[in-house]
């Protein structure tokens, strides 16, 4: 899937909060319709069996309630794709990034093998397909999260390269799949915001706190053979502290300075505004397709979900690459692949509060469709369900479906997007306002239940959710009708003289 991740360290939020996000974006040529899903017992199966690669395996018997965001059609596995457990541990799965050839031969991808010729079926190992249902149901903090996977791996292997984000309260990992069986994994530091567009991200690892003390570095237990074996390490002077993982790991294709790079290189833009010399201009030390870009900086000022729901929803404006440019000279628009892209499945992003009763602690923010036309709102993911208009998505276009209304919404402004920008702003703004506005209200009555057992903060989460949906669905039908109008008026057949 070719999706933008951006990590939100403790530190350099607005709250306290660790955040997490990322566009689930769909492949080229389709679109995946999505649904909002609550699992526990019984979601996964056990033994679980991957439909895509066909690797089975046995799971713990204890699964903790948890979030996700599935696939709303069958046939393909679930692909939950992120989600928060009943222990307030976050997760986001995958963002995917690729490994450049020494590495996959040194250590080949696990790929499913037909039967053939009498010789029996050889299983893949495990994907995105499978990621967030093996390991979120079975983990109380980011830090187990990232052992159990890299556990998984090690036995099952992967079939693909993948990125993963996990969270607690105090803690953001960012791992990286190497080859079929290998990782690593950062913490992101708690003052810092992490960039990632679909390519390995993780510049400087420290090797010796890896195989040291862990506090901040994990990877796979034979790492340090693996690299010395198949002579990864292509630093001119090696250094095991500060361990050049993008350059012995990654790659550096044409295709990354075009689809890839240019997303980070805007999203620093963004966040240090205070050193925008360093990004453009003549004099600038870094571009668009630069391949040295910082993985992890420290921003100009604290972080807020609207800041997250803007940089992924960014099509370069304010730069010669924007791709709905209207003056000056247009003929770089639509040179470099958007963050905010057509294809956009949904947004997830989730926040976890450290200041709050475990029962509410986090949230769980979703958009669905082309983040340019869209409205994200707050949910809280420590519920039994979640209402209707987010899980009934179906293959029927429908607008029943929150998915579908922001598909259409998408469709209709693009096309008129000078006509319609002012509508899709106002939307946006309302939908957030009032969300939390709700979410204050409901925070205070839940602090006021004091102790209570798990049940009275369900049906208090429960009912807010329902509020904030029944808020949304208001306001998407508005803003529906207004783009759908300027769409009428602006047909080809169109005439201005009037009947009467």
């Amino acid at each position: 899937m070719s999706c933008t991740t951006i990590l939100v360290g403790k530190k350099a939020s607005y709250d306290g909060s660790t955040m997490i996000a990322r566009n689930d974006d769909a492949s080229a040529g389709h679109f995946t319709p999505k649904k909002m899903a609550v699992g526990g017992e019984g979601i996964p199966q056990n033994p679980y069996r991957s439909v895509l690669s066909h690797v089975e395996l046995t799971l713990p018997e204890h699964a903790f309630r948890f979030s996700m965001t599935p696939n709303a059609l069958e046939g393909k596995g679930l692909w939950a794709a992120a989600g928060v457990n009943e222990k307030n541990v976050g997760m986001t799965a995958t963002e995917t990034i690729a490994s450049n050839e020494r590495v996959l031969g040194a250590d080949p991808l696990v790929r499913l093998v037909p039967e053939k010729d009498g010789k029996p079926e050889r299983p893949g190992g495990i994907g995105e397909e499978d990621l967030l249902l093996l390991v979120l149901p079975y983990v109380e903090s980011a830090r187990e999260g990232v052992l159990r996977l890299g556990s998984l791996l090690a036995q099952y292997g992967t079939y693909e390269m993948n990125g993963i984000a996990i969270s607690d309260k105090d803690e953001i990992w960012w791992m990286e799949t190497i080859g079929g069986h290998h990782w690593i994994a950062k913490r992101v530091p708690d003052e810092a915001c992490v960039v990632m567009p679909n390519q390995n991200g993780i510049d400087s690892f420290d090797l010796t706190d890896a195989f040291g003390e862990k506090r901040a570095h994990l990877c796979s237990e034979d790492l340090l053979d693996f690299i010395r074996d198949n002579h990864l390490d292509l630093q001119r002077k090696p250094d095991p502290v500060h361990f050049d993982a993008r350059l012995a790991f990654g790659t550096r294709s044409d295709s990354d300075h075009v689809y890839n790079t240019p997303r980070a290189w805007y999203m620093l833009l963004r966040l240090l505004p205070s050193q925008r010399q360093l990004y453009e201009g003549q004099n600038a030390r870094y571009f668009p397709e630069s391949d040295d870009l910082p993985w992890c900086v420290l921003p100009d000022r604290k972080i807020t979900p609207e800041d997250i729901k803007y940089l992924l929803s960014s099509h370069y404006q304010g730069t010669a690459y924007d791709v709905y440019s209207a003056f000056g000279d247009r003929s770089r628009g639509g040179m470099y692949r958007p963050i905010g892209v057509n294809r956009t499945d949904f947004l997830g992003m989730i926040q976890i509060r450290p200041d709050l009763p475990d029962g509410f602690r986090s949230l769980e923010w979703i958009a669905f469709g082309s983040n340019v036309f869209n409205a994200m709102i707050p949910l809280y993911p420590n519920v039994r369900s979640f209402p209707d208009y987010l899980t009934g998505t179906g293959e029927e276009v429908s607008t029943e479906s929150f998915y579908w209304v922001s598909r259409l919404i998408g469709a209709l402004a693009d096309a008129s997007m000078g006509r319609c920008l002012i509508h899709i702003e106002r939307y946006q703004n309302a939908a957030s306002s009032r969300a939390r506005g709700i979410l204050k209200e409901a925070d205070r009555e839940m602090l006021e239940l004091g102790d209570q057992e798990m049940t009275a903060y369900l049906e208090k989460t429960e009912a807010a959710n329902e509020k904030i949906v029944s808020m949304i669905r208001e306001e998407a039908g508005k803003v529906l009708d207004k783009v759908l109008f300027e769409r009428s008026m602006g047909m080809k057949n169109s005439y201005a003289r009037p009947d009467a």
